[in-house]
């Protein structure tokens, strides 16, 4: 039996293939999941336009739904308004803390218009998610991905992965 609740559930238990310990409804990707007669239309906003996953998510909702029963599915991606890191769900930052990546802080404000690009590092603490220190420092604002940057703890000294604010 096909229904709107199983097509959000198949789409919703999709991991993101850059952070893997995160579904796209952990990071707040998924935006809308409709079904009618057993056709499904799935809606994500990827975390910047340019994001190289956005073609692997889309083919991994497609074979999720695919094996859940649904035959026929369509993926749309949005852009506006455009993602931030508020919308990564609690359960979503715990499971980068307990993972060893520093869950984002709240995003600043943002103006209308295009998202603005800053070269700085943010002005609040990141607190490390091994110890859960403030005194850490930022090695390079770029990670493996480009929503990351990489710091290290002065405390304990491990180097961690943080979710840049956007």
């Amino acid at each position: 039996m096909v229904s709107a609740a199983a097509a959000r559930a198949a789409a919703a238990a999709v991991v993101d293939p850059e952070m893997p310990m995160l579904t796209i409804a952990d990071l707040g990707i998924l935006r809308e999941v409709t079904e009618r007669g057993g056709a499904v239309s799935v809606t994500i906003t990827p975390t910047y336009s340019g994001c190289p996953a956005v073609d692997a998510i889309r083919a991994d909702v497609r074979a999720a739904l695919a094996a859940a029963g649904f035959a026929a599915v369509e993926v749309r991606t949005v852009l506006a308004p455009p993602w931030s890191t508020d919308w990564i769900t609690e359960d979503g930052r715990r499971k980068l803390a307990a993972a060893g990546v520093a869950p984002p802080g709240p995003a600043a404000p943002r103006p209308a218009g295009p998202v603005p690009l800053t070269l700085v590092p943010p002005a609040s603490a990141v607190r490390c998610p091994r110890c859960g220190a403030a005194d850490t420092v930022e090695l390079s604002r770029f990670g493996p991905t480009a929503c990351t940057a990489l710091r290290r703890c002065r405390a304990c000294a491990e180097p961690f992965e943080h979710v840049k604010e956007l």
